[in-house]
């Protein structure tokens, strides 16, 4: 599985840079394609390091999505500006579109779904005492995540402006959509990288002060 979700990133990154960066003037699009195979290196080493050893299968997956996230900004410019090597509107670019959009939504809800019910990883502190009969998630928590997610699917029908006037096969299109996608594309990568190393940031922080413990109680035991 890992294998197959690299094999996808590493081919969506070739055909992007085929199919939208084939010329030196669509710069913009070079940077975006650049930027995440940069992104996608870097969470393969930081997965592969000792200290972390948290191995291939989830950054194959968030590799996917990045690239994914990629794809749909690129798909988002309007399309005299996209640089296509080809010309798509009369063809089966419209179906690709509406299957671009359905996987946005099956990744929005099940992006809310997880986040509602895991509204402990937001918390700072733990003094709550839990007893058996509560819930596993927070209700206020859970249908704010879920209002969000719906405001977030709507601004997608108007792309995210509102005097949008939609034509065919013009859904999510306009550079407002584009930079909101690629915003999204690096938030998520930096946050995967930060879950990937603040447990050893975490423990190195430990190990620093139970030195300075030690070295401050050594210190009092030869004074005494």
């Amino acid at each position: 599985m890992s294998t197959l979700f690299y094999v996808f990133a590493i081919c969506g990154i070739v055909y992007m840079y085929t199919t939208y960066a084939s010329r030196s003037s669509c710069s913009l699009n070079i940077f975006f394609i650049t930027w995440t195979a940069i992104l996608l290196a870097v969470m393969l080493v930081i997965s592969l390091n000792s200290k972390v050893n948290r191995g291939l299968l989830s950054s194959g997956i968030m590799a996917s999505y990045i690239v994914f996230l990629c794809w749909c900004a690129i798909r988002s410019e309007t399309a005299s500006i996209r640089c296509e090597t080809k010309n798509q509107e009369n063809g089966n670019g419209g179906w690709i579109t509406i299957l671009g959009f359905l996987i946005a939504i099956f990744a929005i809800v099940l992006a809310a779904f997880s986040t509602g019910i895991d509204s402990k990883c937001f918390q700072f502190s733990k003094t709550k005492i839990e007893n058996e009969d509560d819930i596993p998630y927070n209700y206020g928590f859970f249908h704010m995540v879920f209002s969000l997610g719906a405001m977030y699917f709507a601004m997608l029908f108007i792309s995210w402006d509102l005097n949008n006037s939609a034509r065919k096969w013009s859904i999510d299109v306009g550079w407002i959509s584009t930079w909101v996608k690629v915003i999204n594309e690096w938030f998520a990568a930096t946050i995967y990288i930060w879950m990937l190393i603040s447990p050893v940031v975490r423990q190195n922080k430990v190990m620093d002060n139970d030195t300075n413990v030690q070295d401050t109680n050594h210190s009092h035991s030869v004074d005494a």
